[in-house]
């Protein structure tokens, strides 16, 4: 065994140590615990929101589960968006053990406190910066890691034992003090009496309320720690064995400290909850929840990749038209998208990407596009596809506008790759001759009038393939109806049943499976057939024509009326054609391929190509846990009839873990099957496809970033390439989503065959990047003589600027009319300054957390960091609370009564002649006081 691989084993053998389990099992789990605080956290928004509205809101069902929490919120369109989310998060959060399983301070141990708060202060801070820029998904991963670092603070130190019964909130204040902390010279422990470690931490140490955590090492020859200190403890745990031996951790049941490991669960889920409700109040109701995927509709983000070279004047106004009829007819359903993103190119420009929650400012957005440039015959539409991949959530439907082929094709693989990661689908709609015979002149192109030439066609119909989509070739008159046909795609319950294509003479024959909740049975195809024959469960056969099909363009669609069973779709076609048979159904899948370790039962998210010919493991989640189950996974090969059967093993909560023995080398898609309760309560099939295609590779990739980037200071990506088969020189390339953003990597790198060849890309952005700015990091490996084998790496980097404002703003209470007599329906007034002090960051958002009255809001007269609030409201509704927020994040909140004129909480409440002078022009104003 090489140094390095044996280092690797000892790092994975550390990560079961490392703090709560990982998987499910008698013990809470780091997935278990987070998982419960978000769904508490997000019944309680829901509920606020719903009081606020007015509205009824009735508590889900117990246990939590997200289905049922969506459906409490309203929100039944985005239970697919939600359980992403929360899986995200939670796979973030085992990741932590995986990566950093030896450095202390992301676990607390070795007493590291203070690096440990700074972990998880530094990591909240991102969270909030993320969010005010929109970027979830990159949120997610924050909070994930933070929240790791901070559950283990209850697993590996004294807190349970010291009695408390509440989290430390201190933990997430990083200008407050944790505790009164151990000094390095003070023993903490005693030996355990054989495996009893009940007593083993000193009775000083409870009665003086000291906090500890315990010393861990697991490399032969690093085991050490001050005398007198408690040790983590478990079998690996090196230091245990030294005096005092033993260990104080509580990371399960068998723990030396089990028997208190439900109060440090319990405390862990309630700190997960306050760091929530942190996150949720700097960002916002709306925010917090669409961080969680949780909106009034589909949770999916609607976007538009535009080209506006000249030759697409006429054609922008049809996709306004078209755009407008799909958004209006989306309003106010579960279809409606949570966001909205516009991504312009031109020539030789592109982006930046426009993104808004309002599809009245999207409109307008569209409105104020306007077609110039441009003249000659390819414009950069894979730039545009690559913002808008990097821009949009993960699994978004993305709606690509061109006349014009790709001049920029040395991104194919880059944006495969981003296509394969996001699992988003992309659909293409290229314009061709209008009626009136108008159109961009193409010279020395031997094709049909009008119509791109079959090379680059072939590009947008392979990215279409990889990425599940339909490159749709037609007039630009018939781009209302083409919008209105494929804009259903985007539809919150949309699943794939079956997807397939063909060569010219290809003939096809496919097969699908329809349950009993599939509504809406469509079939879709592109490229001009002789015919098709449907085959229905009950042996019933249909023919259909191109005049039967009444084509859009190149487009044929086919509506179906459900029947349950097994139906058949044979296609001839001279042409090219590309298949999709869809479906709505509540009823659908997630999942991710993860690196499993069985020796420790964990597993971390591949941010890669999975290996060829090799085994590989998937995590496969349902949509509704409650109305299917999984029996089968077969990853199924897109061209051929291949398939490789998977192990499922279930893990509870609609999550299975899936291992294949042999990840195929051609392209494939994922297939679910399991039953479903029909109705009359009796299993019965169910199937269902990844709409993405994926590819394995003989190469391996390995990069690890750090979680921030500041600008002006590069940042170094070390990263390892491995070669199976013929070793030679390896061809590097590294691309970020901004042309801005410098990442400079070495051209190739010389690969032995089964060893690792390092190389380091310097990544760096300018110093006016603002925090919360998404970089997206891929980092290609192409193998020896360019044969096409490509494997990459995609790692998504916050931008931070250092922070030094941790003081949340302070309330002062200008003037008050108060409620004097036992009347209700008298009124009464409060005027109120809030500062963020000359030092802070600014006042961001004074808002009503809790009252039934009227606030109004006004920035002071040349004073940035002071805004003034009126409030009106009845005598019958005396207590108000405002909720205060600066420009970092940092909130807090104000209360105060019309009886006594009183505050509490932790703001300050005080009449200064100062603060009376700055709002002196308003008082006047006013006939308040």
């Amino acid at each position: 065994m090489s140094p390095v691989s044996g280092l690797l084993g000892v790092l994975l053998l550390a990560s079961a140590a490392r703090g709560f389990g990982i998987l499910p099992g008698n013990s809470r789990s780091h997935q278990e615990i987070t998982e419960e605080a978000i769904l508490n956290v997000t019944v309680q928004v829901c509920r606020a929101l719903a009081e606020a509205e007015g509205n009824d809101f009735a508590l889900p069902s117990q246990p939590f589960t997200a289905s049922g929490v969506a459906a409490a919120c309203r929100a039944e369109g985005s239970v697919k968006s939600f359980r992403r989310a929360i899986g995200s998060i939670t796979l973030r959060n085992v990741r932590v053990d995986l990566l950093e399983a030896l450095n202390a301070s992301f676990h607390f141990d070795d007493e590291t406190f203070v690096s440990g708060r700074d972990i998880i202060t530094e990591g909240l801070q991102t969270v909030k910066a993320d969010n005010k820029r929109q970027n979830f998904e990159a949120a997610q991963d924050s909070l994930g890691e933070t929240l790791h670092t901070l559950q283990d603070f209850y697993s590996h130190s004294n807190w349970a034992e010291n009695g408390n019964a509440l989290p430390n909130s201190n933990l997430i204040r990083p200008d407050a003090s944790i505790g009164n902390l151990a000094d390095e010279s003070r023993a903490t422990c005693r030996s355990c009496d054989g495996d009893d470690c009940r007593n083993n931490i000193l009775e000083d140490i409870a009665r003086e309320q000291i906090l500890t955590t315990g010393y861990f090492a697991v490399i032969p020859g690093t085991a050490s720690k001050p005398t007198g200190k408690c040790s983590h403890g478990g079998a690996l745990d090196l230091t245990s064995r030294i005096e005092p031996t033993g260990g104080i951790n509580k990371d399960t049941f068998e723990s030396e400290h089990g028997f208190l490991h439900a109060e440090a669960a319990a405390l862990a889920t309630m700190a997960t909850s306050e760091i929530l409700e942190d996150v949720r109040r700097a960002a916002g109701n709306q925010p917090f929840l669409q961080m969680l995927g949780i909106s009034r509709g589909s949770g999916k983000a609607l976007c538009f990749v535009i080209d506006t070279t000249q030759s697409m004047s006429d054609d922008i106004a049809a996709v306004r038209s078209a755009a407008s009829s799909l958004i209006d007819g989306q309003a106010g359903t579960d279809d409606e998208p949570s966001a909205y993103i516009l991504v312009p190119f031109n020539d030789p420009t592109f982006g930046p990407p426009i993104r808004t929650s309002d599809p009245e400012a999207f409109e307008n957005f569209l409105d104020d596009l306007t077609a110039s440039g441009g003249g000659d015959d390819e414009e950069p539409s894979l730039s545009g596809l690559q913002l808008a991949l990097t821009d949009a959530p993960r699994s978004s439907d993305i709606f690509l506008f061109t006349d014009a082929p790709a001049k920029d094709r040395q991104l194919r693989s880059t944006v495969i790759a981003l296509i394969e990661r996001t699992q988003s689908a992309v659909y293409f709609l290229i314009t061709q001759t209008t009626a009136n015979g108008r159109r961009r002149r193409r010279q020395n192109r031997p094709q049909a009038p009008g119509r791109i030439a079959e090379s680059d066609a072939r590009l947008y119909e392979e990215l279409a393939e990889a990425a599940g989509g339909l490159v749709v070739e037609l007039r630009q008159d018939e781009l209302q109806e083409a919008v209105g046909i494929i804009g259903q795609m985007s539809r919150s319950s949309l699943v794939t049943l079956a997807r397939g294509s063909g060569t010219p003479g290809d003939d096809g024959d496919f097969t699908f499976v329809v349950d009993q909740t599939v509504g809406d049975l469509q079939l879709l195809l592109t490229g001009p057939s002789s015919l098709i024959t449907v085959t229905d469960p009950q042996g019933g056969r249909q023919e259909f024509n191109a005049m039967s099909l009444r084509p859009v363009g190149n487009l044929q669609t086919l509506r179906l009326r459900p029947q349950v069973g097994r139906w058949r779709v044979a296609v001839q076609s001279p042409n090219a054609y590309a298949l999709k048979a869809v479906g709505q159904s509540p009823i659908d899948f997630l999942f991710d391929f993860v690196e499993y370790v069985p020796s420790q039962n964990t597993f971390d998210v591949l941010d890669t190509r999975p290996r060829a010919g090799a085994n590989g493991s998937l995590l496969v989640t349902l949509t509704d846990a409650d109305a299917a189950n999984v029996t089968r996974v077969v990853l199924a090969e897109v061209a051929g009839s291949a398939e490789v059967p998977g192990d499922v093993e279930a893990l509870g909560r609609g999550r299975y873990l899936v291992r294949v023995p042999s990840v195929p080398s051609a392209p494939f898609v994922v297939r679910v099957e399991g039953n479903a309760p029909d109705a009359a309560g009796e299993a019965s099939p169910f199937q269902r496809e990844s709409a993405t295609s994926f590819r394995a590779s003989n190469i391996t990739i390995k990069a690890q970033a750090a979680r921030n980037l500041v600008p002006g200071t590069p940042l170094s990506v070390p990263f390892s390439v491995t070669v199976r088969g013929t070793g030679g020189n390896v061809s590097i390339r590294a691309t970020t989503n901004n042309p801005l953003y410098a990442a400079d990597a070495p051209g190739s790198l010389p690969a032995e065959p089964g060893a690792s060849a390092n190389g380091t890309v310097a990544l760096s952005v300018p110093l006016n990047t603002p925090s919360g700015t998404t970089v997206t990091l891929v980092i290609e490996a192409e193998g020896p003589g360019g044969g096409g084998d490509v494997n990459y790496v995609v790692l998504r980097i916050s931008v931070l600027n250092p922070v030094s404002d941790f003081a949340p703003p302070a309330c002062e209470l200008l003037c008050v009319v108060r409620c004097v007599r036992n009347c209700r329906a008298a009124p009464w007034h409060l005027l109120v300054m809030v500062s963020d002090g000359a030092e802070g960051t600014g006042v961001e958002r004074v808002s009503l957390a809790r009252g039934n009255g009227t606030l109004y809001v006004r920035p002071a007269p040349d004073n940035r960091n002071v805004t003034l609030a009126t409030y009106d409201a009845l005598c019958g509704s005396p207590d108000v609370e405002l909720l205060v927020v600066d420009n970092v994040g940092n909130a807090d909140t104000c209360s105060f009564n019309a009886f006594t004129a009183s505050g509490g909480g932790r703001a300050a409440f005080f009449l200064s002649w100062a603060a009376l002078a700055l709002a002196l022009g308003v008082l006047q104003s006013l006939d308040l006081c």
